[in-house]
């Protein structure tokens, strides 16, 4: 899973021209209104996507918190900023997650035990994120496996082994119980019906959130305005097919949010425009898929197919996520039939475009 230190490139697509709202941005501690009884709040992150979105719902006389940034100190003491100063003090009486990120569940125990509110999630979501913080021991070989067969040299799988568990250093102890959001669930803030809207691929059980009466629509990092949710393969689950499920939860957003929604993103601006800027990925995507299946008429690692998916080289510390979404767009492939993979004798995979007679 991601481990909170980078973001990998994103691979080159069509651009979508979002319609943005000229809202301020705010600062870490500030905030700024977007709708009706919701405020925008925004946390530093120390990596290459350099923030994170979050969002406060008013709720009587208290607010519902969606994400919470990493569980790091500088974004305790802009959350107790803020809390003391746009949020008035007043009690948060949510914590929903959308998702188990570090970046947007870091500080969920911390918050909930600061103001004892209770934690929503998808139950895979706060399941996996369990998981991943009781990961404390020694890298798996299987994980070393998996890197050598994407072609990681042996200093990088050492590298791999140093960083092992970083997802405990990014967030904090989980509250020890959650309460269950699924998708069609219907949740009520302040008077106001919201509609649970799950999405999968960037993540095992995205939450997103609509709010029927106006379609604001908080769609965390299922769907964002400028860049391609990070779609990847991890060790734990090497045969996975995540880019489907991504595709496929994009086709299903066409039906289930309207194109005049107002969009809050994990990152970002908020925009409108939904259905094109889903119209653009789900097209940017297609036409990647075939560039990268023309790449491969001559038998490729992992690794070697950067250039065609990034159109940039990959620096080592977002290699594991290149890799990962890499992975990704590769297993796509092979479930249509279109490569294949050979494993030499050093456990490494070859990929190769199978010929059919039709141009990629």
């Amino acid at each position: 899973m991601p481990d909170g230190q980078a973001n990998a490139p994103e691979p080159r697509k069509g651009a979508a021209g979002p319609d943005y709202p000229a809202l301020d941005i705010p600062a870490p501690g500030e905030a700024v209104q977007v709708a009706e009884g919701v405020l925008w709040l925004r946390f530093s992150l120390p990596m290459a996507l350099d923030h994170v979105n979050v969002w406060a719902i008013r709720d009587g006389e208290g607010w519902v918190i969606v994400d919470t940034g990493l569980g790091l100190p500088d974004t305790i003491d802009a959350w107790e900023t803020a809390l003391a100063g746009p949020l008035e003090g007043r009690p948060v009486t949510r914590l929903i997650c959308t998702h188990m990120h570090p970046d947007h569940i870091g500080l969920a125990g911390w918050l909930c035990e600061r103001s004892g509110a209770p934690l929503f999630m998808s139950r895979l979501e706060y399941v996996t994120g369990r998981m991943l913080l009781a990961d404390t021991g020694p890298a798996p070989e299987s994980g070393a496996a998996f890197y050598r067969a994407a072609g990681w040299s042996d200093e990088q799988i050492e590298g791999y082994r140093t960083r092992y568990g970083m997802f405990g250093k990014a967030v904090r102890p989980m509250p020890p119980e959650f309460t269950r959001l699924s998708d069609g669930d219907g949740i009520e803030i302040d008077g106001d019906a919201w509609r649970i809207i799950v999405g999968t691929g960037h993540s095992p059980e995205h939450v997103c959130l609509l709010r029927e009466r106006d379609d604001l629509f908080i769609s965390g990092d299922q769907l964002l305005p400028r860049i391609s949710s990070n779609i990847s393969v991890w060790p734990t689950e090497p045969q996975s097919d995540p880019l489907k499920d991504w595709l496929d939860s994009l086709e299903a957003l066409k039906g289930r949010i309207p194109e005049n929604a107002l969009v809050l993103p994990s990152h970002g601006e908020p925009f409108r425009g939904a259905h094109a800027r889903l119209e653009a990925l789900l097209r940017g995507h297609d036409v990647a898929l075939r560039r990268l299946e023309r790449t491969l008429a001559e038998p490729k690692r992992a690794v070697d197919v950067f250039p065609s998916l990034f159109g940039r080289a990959v620096g080592e510390g977002v290699l594991g996520m290149a890799t990962g979404e890499a992975i990704a767009h590769l297993n796509y492939l092979e479930a249509q039939g279109r490569i294949g993979r050979d494993r030499d004798a050093d456990g490494v995979d070859w990929w190769t475009r199978i010929e059919t007679g039709e141009p990629a």
